[in-house]
């Protein structure tokens, strides 16, 4: 399983990290050992809302490749729904088996037109910005419709990613991976479609 984390000036690091923290673990486990991972961007570095920043290992990647494909959100998401060159590239990832996003990655993949005939979230505040892109937007912390998974708010990311590798390892295996990350929440408002 192949795993592409796209990338992008203006990302919001949190709505990354939390995800690629946990998805990246399913590296771990006897039935999903084979887990590779791509951080894939436009340019070989991308810089975030504040400055810090962090080199690409694939510089626009054919996303047909991907197994999942992962968008995170941020600042940089407002501008960069509207460049052609960057919604054709994510377009690629179409035949991916699972399309997530968190907090405004989703404006992204609507973007990319993902989203037209499915329900989908994004970060609380962005609710009207989704609302051209989806069939219908969701006030819930996660949505999965289909090969689509689109989450809310920054935080969501980790939820997210404890989500998602439910789909692959077993309830007691996730339990151990948020044993080891010390994260005590269990997720709730989670709407599979």
């Amino acid at each position: 399983m192949k795993i592409a984390f796209v990338l992008f000036n203006g990302v919001t690091f949190l709505d990354f990290v939390g995800f690629y923290d946990v998805i990246t673990r399913l590296k771990y486990f006897e039935s999903t050992k084979d887990v590779t991972w791509d951080i894939c961007g436009m340019q070989e570095e991308v810089t975030d809302e504040l400055g810090m920043t962090i080199k690409m290992n694939k510089i626009k990647p054919d996303l047909s490749l991907y197994d999942i494909v992962f968008v995170p959100g941020g600042l940089g998401t407002r501008q960069l729904r509207f460049n052609q060159e960057f919604v054709i590239w994510l377009h690629g990832a179409s035949n991916a088996r699972y399309i997530v996003s968190v907090c405004t990655g989703s404006l992204l993949l609507g973007a990319a037109g993902f989203l037209q005939n499915v329900k989908a979230t994004t970060h609380p505040f962005t609710y009207e910005l989704l609302e051209p892109y989806t069939r219908e937007v969701v006030h819930s912390r996660i949505v999965h419709d289909g090969k689509i998974i689109t989450a809310g708010g920054v935080a969501t990311s980790i939820d997210l990613g404890l989500y998602l590798i439910g789909i692959f390892i077993n309830e007691n295996e996730v339990e151990n991976i948020k044993k080891q990350m010390d994260y005590p929440y269990h997720p709730a408002e989670i709407l599979v479609v």
